[in-house]
């Protein structure tokens, strides 16, 4: 998704999720752009060397990191103002 114009990347985030409403589907979504997965996702899994750091609701995840890799990688993003939505400083 990253790879793909902004608008290309809104229009495939809006039909997978209209397809996963109309469906009532499960997806698993993997990515690196942690804007995307909090818009996209209800539940979050962080990954370190192929393991499983932490998981849970996505406000949990990104609101209260219980993890220091899950707080390394947000305090990571650039332009972090959109973790205000989570209730975490920015």
């Amino acid at each position: 998704m990253s790879a793909l114009d902004v608008s290309v990347q809104a229009q495939v985030l809006a039909l997978l999720d209209e397809i996963r409403g109309r469906l009532d589907l499960a997806t698993l979504f993997i990515t690196h752009d942690l804007r995307v997965a909090a818009q996209v996702c209800h539940r979050i899994a962080v990954m370190n060397r192929g393991e499983i750091v932490e998981i849970g609701n996505t406000a949990d995840v990104f609101g209260i990191p219980q993890h220091d890799y899950t707080r390394q990688l947000l305090s990571s993003v650039p332009g972090k103002a959109w973790l205000g939505q989570f209730g975490r400083a920015t």
